[in-house]
């Protein structure tokens, strides 16, 4: 299933810069969807309404298929298993995403969060520390979360 992703997005071993930029918009892919995984799995439980929630904005967001969104999601969970905290992600994001971009990931990470209709505390601490990492500021914080409930 990884290699269908590597395939999919173009990941080679060739660094001409439309493989680097093909590379780059998979890493940045990888990055989104571990972020969205940390957060589903942050309260201890990961259902599978929020495992299809995840695959449905994978699918929308990224215009992929059902295979190459499960690809995608498999891979991101690879990458989150094997890492030592989300910096990595998010300086990621941080360094190719634009505000509006990152702003738009928070609000997804917070639909994420009230999947199951209820904010844990542990999903509200993971979504502050998100929003610092991504440089954004409180109160772009909070709109989001407002768009997000309603």
């Amino acid at each position: 299933m990884i290699d269908l992703v590597k395939t999919f997005f173009g990941k080679v071993t060739s660094d001409g810069p439309a493989d680097q930029e093909r590379k780059r918009s998979h890493d940045i892919r990888v990055a989104t969807c571990a972020l969205f995984l940390e957060m589903s799995h942050i309260d201890g439980e990961f259902s599978e309404s929020e495992r299809e929630h995840i695959i449905s904005i994978l699918k929308k967001d990224y215009q992929l298929s059902d295979e190459y969104a499960v690809a995608l999601l498999e891979a991101s969970h690879e990458e989150l298993n094997g890492s030592i905290d989300l910096w990595q992600f998010t300086n990621l994001i941080n360094q190719n995403y634009s505000r509006e971009e990152k702003l738009r990931i928070i609000e997804t990470i917070w639909k994420i969060a009230y999947t199951d209709g209820e904010l844990d505390k542990h999903e509200d601490y993971l979504v502050h520390k998100l929003s610092n990492l991504l440089r954004l500021t409180h109160k772009e914080l909070i709109e989001t979360k407002l768009k997000a409930k309603n």
